[in-house]
């Protein structure tokens, strides 16, 4: 009984460690989804601080506010990021040189899509659905952040390359932005396959 206590003591220790460590509002980007809740993504400036600064751009333009999951996959990721919602397009910025490093992407990691030009990212990014699915991808394609809560949400993204019935990113904010609209909302888990996350043109991830 004292051992049980101890262990369920030493997890609350590590709960309230880990949220004590939750990302400053300048590095959290919240994601309203049509699938009915928000996702709180903490950014990652120290791995990616160009790709973070993209990111961060386009959120404040408004330019993910609509944009559809194009290309979804069951156990492996959900990609979004481009406007004409053909995995063809991307923003009229230019493309970013890659900042590849050893973060393992699992459940939640967020990758910017690419051509099979390393440094051809721009706008478009995925959301990997399990620990595994996306773990090949590790150094491959920049990481730029973590889900941190709502994952239930993205594993409730419509299915398909393209989806019949897309669903869509209603409105993508920082959260140093706003003032009194900081959402709340957790997260669960799911399966995968095994081709890289993928755009057709200036900025889509090898297959």
């Amino acid at each position: 009984m004292f051992k049980k206590l101890l262990l369920t003591a030493g997890s609350l220790l590590i709960m309230s460690t880990s949220n004590a460590e939750a990302a400053s509002p300048a590095n959290t980007l919240y994601l309203e989804l049509s699938t009915g809740g928000t996702l709180t993504i903490e950014m990652l400036p120290d791995r990616a601080p160009a790709h973070v600064e993209r990111i961060k751009k386009l959120a404040r333009d408004g330019f993910y506010n609509g944009i559809v999951f194009h290309r979804v996959i069951d156990g492996f990721m959900a990609q979004t990021g481009d406007p004409t919602g053909t995995g063809m397009g991307g923003s009229d910025e230019p493309d970013l040189p890659a900042e590849f490093t050893d973060y393992q992407y699992k459940r939640g990691t967020i990758g910017m899509a690419r051509t099979q030009n390393p440094n051809s990212a721009n706008s478009q990014f995925f959301i990997c659905f399990t620990d595994t699915g996306c773990s090949f991808l590790t150094g491959q394609y920049t990481v730029w952040g973590q889900v941190t809560e709502g994952m239930e949400f993205v594993d409730k993204i419509a299915l398909g390359e393209p989806p019949a019935n897309p669903d869509k990113i209603i409105k993508a904010f920082v959260g140093s932005d706003v003032a009194e609209e900081a959402p709340a909302e957790e997260a669960p888990a799911e399966a995968i396959t095994e081709e890289a996350p993928a755009e057709t043109d200036s900025e889509a991830a090898a297959q």
